[in-house]
């Protein structure tokens, strides 16, 4: 699998991560393959499915669909998109800064291919989005969810090569990483919807 990271080894990823964990230990892609042969083709996934969805079947917040005009619907899109790469690469470079405390590899294709494995479940979950209803989006996502941040636990002492209570606790700091900056982003798009910056919803 390392040596062809591409989509092509999504099935692997997905029904066998721990032989793609160690593939990835064994071998070390380079960062630019892994990026530009599956993360950002991945990473395209949850947006197009929210495009799709949100265009045919509008957003289901309460009884009626929320519909948005379509300029909106892909300035969110691409929004979205920017997002996970951000959060994506960020996560991989604050692994690698991590990595010297918990004598970890510092190699940042390491650092992408196990973010990349750990955040493929929730790229394909993202599926639910085709049929945007807040609801079932939670029931489906947040399980998933909790996977990927199993698979972290998991993944992360085997590609980084440091010992399951160093791996431990890196993958915690990952996790809380990734809280704040969800949390963030949160106040960021409150702060900005209320100066009235924000989509305008039709139904």
């Amino acid at each position: 699998m390392p040596a062809r990271f591409s989509l092509l080894s999504l099935g692997k990823i997905l029904f066998s991560p721990a032989e793609a964990f160690q593939a990835v230990a064994d071998e070390s892609p380079p960062a630019s393959r892994v990026f530009f042969r599956f993360a950002l083709w991945i990473g395209l996934l949850p947006p197009l499915f929210a495009y799709v969805g949100t265009t045919l079947f509008g957003w289901r917040l309460g009884v009626e669909p929320v519909f948005l005009p379509q300029p909106t619907v892909i300035a969110i899109c691409l929004a979205y998109f920017a997002a996970l790469l951000f959060g994506f690469v960020s996560s991989a470079v604050v692994a690698r800064w991590m990595a010297v405390t918990y004598d970890a590899s510092q190699s940042l294709g390491r650092c992408l291919a196990l973010m990349a494995i750990v955040g493929a479940p929730l790229a394909i979950g993202s599926i639910v989005h085709l049929f945007p209803h807040a609801f079932l989006n939670v029931l489906v996502l947040v399980p998933v969810l909790i996977w990927c941040m199993y698979l972290l636990y998991r993944g992360l002492p085997v590609v980084l090569g440091t010992g399951p209570n160093r791996g431990m606790l890196m993958a915690s700091a990952l996790i809380a990483y990734l809280f704040v900056a969800f949390v963030s982003l949160l106040g960021i798009t409150v702060a900005l919807w209320g100066s009235g910056i924000g989509p305008q919803i039709g139904t």
